[in-house]
């Protein structure tokens, strides 16, 4: 990953007390962690900062768009970004914990840098599956998805069946046969 230090808050120099900062999250980003599951996006970053003596304690708050690969048709599709969470930073002279909650700063460091919080966020509050609207998908692309008809399934069967070369073992019989009864059982 190349090192951005856009998402940095130079927290040395602040009172006690409560602060806000804003970031705005584009390409670079994504680019920096050289990501293939996104591909892009905008996201706005607002983050609340309590400072005190002993800790900082982070609330940030993401919204926004990526663009990753639509799960149906392959096209690229927006997807929308909505996360809110907490984050305390504590100090300490071993730094080397971090568990997405509790991140340890050295006392020497004059900043949180909360680029890898921030993407780890946003691609956290991802979607399990990424989908177009319905409606949006690449048509072309679902029309080469079809359903194999039970004539189709048969003659791939008898074909696998006479062929020396593609051979089936009785676990992947037993699975065809499986996928034979249950096309038979839906009509």
């Amino acid at each position: 990953m190349e090192q951005i230090r856009l998402y940095t808050i130079p927290y040395k120099g602040l009172k006690t007390g409560e602060h806000s900062f804003d970031f705005q999250v584009d390409n670079a980003l994504f680019e920096a962690f050289e990501t293939e599951e996104i591909k892009g996006g905008e996201c706005q970053v607002r983050v609340g900062l309590v400072r005190s003596e002993s800790m900082l304690e982070f609330h940030i708050e993401i919204e926004g768009e990526v663009i990753c690969e639509c799960d149906r048709c392959l096209e690229d599709c927006p997807i929308a970004i909505d996360y809110e969470g907490d984050l305390v930073v504590k100090f300490s002279d071993e730094t080397d914990y971090y568990d997405g909650e509790v991140m340890w700063v050295s006392p020497a460091d004059d900043v949180v840098d909360l680029t890898q919080y921030i993407y780890e966020s946003i691609v956290l509050s991802l979607p399990y599956s990424r989908v177009h609207e319905e409606g949006e998908c690449n048509p072309e692309m679902l029309a080469s998805f079809t359903e194999i008809t039970e004539e189709e399934l048969e003659a791939m069967e008898a074909k696998a069946q006479e062929s020396d070369v593609v051979g089936l073992d009785d676990y992947n019989k037993s699975i065809l046969e499986a996928l034979k009864s249950s096309m038979t059982d839906e009509k």
